[in-house]
């Protein structure tokens, strides 16, 4: 991403620009909907994460359906329905804000940075203070049993109370009385009940235990290695509801698709690339940024937890064995609320940013109208807010939150965001194989591994989205409308034509024929086949074709205009120089010849005209003495220098700031020099073409535009004039390299201009 960013400019879109530019509209439209979707619902499992706080650790008492005395799927369905009515009371006051206006959520987004940041610290400083004095957080264990810590306070068989020993609350939950004789669970007769510390510290060793993968079955009983357990191997499970025991089935692969959401926040900075001043420098400095803190925060805490908390405790998902107390809010210091606070609002500040990138990033896939039937959502409000993109995201938000499960929305996302990185990175390679000459990014690192990872973390889903986004690109595809970005999947079949001639191109050689198809087609035979003869005796790899027209002038033009097939035409033609063509019965050669020079300028063709080609040596033919002269100029390490023309009064430094930024954008490493001249050495054309960017700028000004919207018509109007002006007029502008070096006077070079891929206007 931070490749094709540092490529040319980003106007909004972000992720979706970058590949509907390189990989076509049909790919750009089927990812970028696919990726509005995961961002969409992303905001909603943020939303349903800051709700679990808040109705679980802040105020339990807020709950509208009662939690109190339920267990099991009744207190599971009971906090779902909950979650799904203060998430949709949540998601209306965060898309209010949203609506109001991007400069809230980003004074908002100042102070969850600051949550965030201060509960991090939190966490570190807390890690610290278990060296010294770790927390009393009490585990109960019945034999290696983790036990679930609801409805005893005492994590004992018996008590000793004024020499008499009378049975606990524990003692009641697995045996038929509270007396000393009453038949009690085997399993608990048989095994000692202990008491051991669920965070014992960072120095007391536990990372050992914890450094290797131990995964569980759905219903497996979480067990803590090394402590004594007498059970028989057949032994029925009784009382399975006292023990904790996990509640899904885990892998590796799937724990990466759980948490792999957590990291798709990096995209935010992108998903804006429209708000930002300068998307180039911003998105890749702070992705990689994102990227670099958020690895070092997660790989650490992973480290620091494991070093610091039992194992039981880690494995225990719902925090049944500790009393339903937030492990890592213990863990922190001073407070558990600073991580409970600090949790909370950083999870509604990744909400908003989603809410506040996904309507923005369908807006511009309405605008560039490739899915007519999202069309409506490209409208905005006066300062450009996406309403009708802000109430469907809205709605789709919804539908998450009335899911309400964190587990099943969460492998969704992952598919989604991970098919967008894998197009990002499949455009940068397309790029890099067909070597086209704008591919000229400043970022150079970058890979192709999402697709791996997709199927490793939940194949069944990864085909799902692979299904949604292959019904997009068909969709596209045949309804769709058509756009000038260019194509890399046909310019790769294109390119394919190359590397099938290893390297050396496509050839053909044609010749000219005077007379009608209908007397000289048999001719027209016997001429390609002297061709083909000649080809395969000078070892030429190519096709022959013969012409036949009423005369030869015709008979050439039909030869540059017909030859190849479809996209695998010719871009060069080579001619002989005319011979003869100074005596005087020879006219119509010279004639023919600078016809011939028109019609390839005008097919925009590069044009060869070797001369006295008869005296080279022919392929058969060895030379055993003599030189072969190269002269070989190397430019790498010259510095380039820009020159432009000014008048006396004239604002020469900002034309100089105006050509850089431009230059900037061309991704073009250049001095830029402004010339002061005066009127009389200054020709009318010259000058006015020198001042051209000036003046747009100028006009775009007052018809009040901000500075990002200037800097897009900018580039669109250069884009769609640029063919014309290049070919009616000459360059104003000279790209001049140090003296050591000097520009050939024959062929002056000509001002570097942008690919067209804008919009014309």
């Amino acid at each position: 991403m931070s490749a094709i960013a540092t490529n040319g400019v980003v106007p909004a879109g972000g992720s979706y620009y970058m590949i509907s530019r390189s990989l076509g509209p049909e790919f750009g439209g089927a990812v970028g909907i696919c990726f509005y979707l995961g961002t969409t619902f992303a905001g909603a499992m943020y939303i349903l994460g800051a709700i679990e706080l808040l109705l679980i650790y802040i105020c339990p008492k807020a709950a509208i359906f009662p939690l109190e005395g339920l267990e099991g799927a009744e207190a599971e369905a009971a906090l779902l329905n909950n979650m799904r009515v203060y998430g949709t009371i949540l998601l209306t006051s965060m898309a209010t804000v949203v609506f109001v206006g991007v400069k809230y959520v980003n004074k908002l987004a100042l102070v969850f940075l600051a949550c965030v940041i201060l509960s991090i610290v939190a966490v570190y400083a807390g890690v610290i203070k278990t060296g010294i004095d770790p927390p009393d957080f009490p585990v109960c264990l019945l034999g290696s049993r983790t036990l679930v810590w609801k409805k005893f306070d005492v994590c004992a068989k018996t008590l000793e109370t004024n020499g008499t020993v009378v049975t606990t609350q524990l003692w009641n939950m697995f045996c038929d009385s509270p007396f000393l004789n009453a038949t009690c669970d085997r399993y608990f007769s048989e095994n000692n009940v202990t008491r051991i510390q669920g965070i014992p510290g960072v120095t007391s060793g536990i990372l050992s235990e914890n450094m290797f993968g131990n995964y569980y079955e759905k219903g497996d009983l979480v067990v803590k290695k090394g402590v004594l357990s007498v059970e028989g191997p057949d032994d029925p499970l009784t009382s399975a509801k006292r023990y904790v025991v996990a509640d899904i089935t885990s892998f590796f692969t799937l724990l990466v698709g759980i948490y792999f959401p957590s990291v798709t926040g990096i995209m935010a900075g992108s998903n804006r690339s429209g708000d930002l001043r300068d998307a180039q420098k911003s998105i890749p400095i702070g992705t990689i940024a994102a990227i670099t803190t958020t690895s070092l925060v997660y790989m650490s805490s992973v480290f620091l937890f494991g070093a610091c908390i039992d194992g039981v405790v880690l494995r225990d998902k719902f925090g049944e064995g500790v009393n339903g107390n937030l492990v890592i809010g213990t863990l922190a210091w001073p407070s558990p609320w600073v991580i409970v606070i600090g949790s909370f609002f950083s999870t509604c500040g990744a909400g908003l940013q989603s809410l506040t990138g996904a309507p923005r990033l369908m807006q511009a896939i309405a605008k560039d109208g490739i899915v007519p039937a999202l069309r409506i959502f490209g409208h905005a409000k006066a300062n450009g807010e996406p309403t009708w993109s802000l109430l469907l995201t809205g709605c789709i938000c919804e539908i998450g939150i009335l899911i309400a499960s964190l587990d099943a929305v969460a492998p969704i996302l992952s598919m989604f965001f991970l098919m967008c990185y894998m197009f990002v990175n499949l455009a940068c390679a397309l790029q890099t194989l067909l070597r086209t000459p704008n591919w000229r990014p400043r970022f150079k690192f970058y890979h192709c591994l999402c697709l791996t990872l997709m199927f490793l973390c939940s194949w069944y889903y990864a085909i799902i989205a692979m299904v949604i986004a292959g019904s997009i690109y068909k969709y596209i595809e045949f309804s769709g409308a058509e756009k000038e970005w260019g194509d890399g999947i046909r310019g790769l079949s294109l390119s394919a034509a190359r590397y099938l001639k290893a390297g050396k191109g496509l050839t053909i050689v044609g010749t000219a024929l005077e007379g009608t198809y209908l007397l000289n087609h048999e001719v027209a035979q016997r001429a390609e086949q002297a061709l083909h003869k000649l080809m395969e005796t000078e070892k030429v790899k190519g096709f022959c074709l013969a012409t036949v027209s009423s005369n030869l002038r015709d008979a050439t033009s039909h030869l540059i205009q017909s030859s190849g097939l479809g996209g695998l035409k010719h871009n060069a033609v080579l001619v002989s120089w005319p011979r003869n063509w100074k005596q005087a019965d020879e006219k119509q050669t010279w004639r023919n010849f600078v016809e011939l020079v028109r019609e390839t300028t005008a097919a925009s063709l590069a044009l060869l005209v070797p001369k006295n080609i008869a005296a080279f040596p022919s392929n058969g033919e060895r030379f055993t003495e003599g030189h072969i002269d190269v002269w070989w100029i190397v430019w790498r390490k010259c510095k380039m220098r820009i020159f432009t023309v000014a008048q006396m009064d004239d604002n020469s430094i900002q034309m100089k700031k105006d050509l850089t930024t431009f230059l900037y954008h061309l991704r073009i490493e250049a001095m830029v020099e402004v010339v002061e001249m005066h009127d009389s050495d200054i020709s009318a054309y010259t000058y006015e073409k020198t001042l051209v960017m000036e003046q747009r700028s100028q006009i775009l000004k007052q018809i009040n535009l901000s500075k990002n919207e200037r800097e897009r018509e900018i580039q669109g109007i250069t884009d769609s004039s640029r063919g014309s002006i290049r070919r009616k007029h000459p360059a104003s502008v000279q790209l001049i390299h140090d003296n050591t070096t000097p520009a050939s006077p024959a062929s002056p070079a000509a001002p570097q201009t942008p690919a067209a891929g804008g919009p014309r206007r």
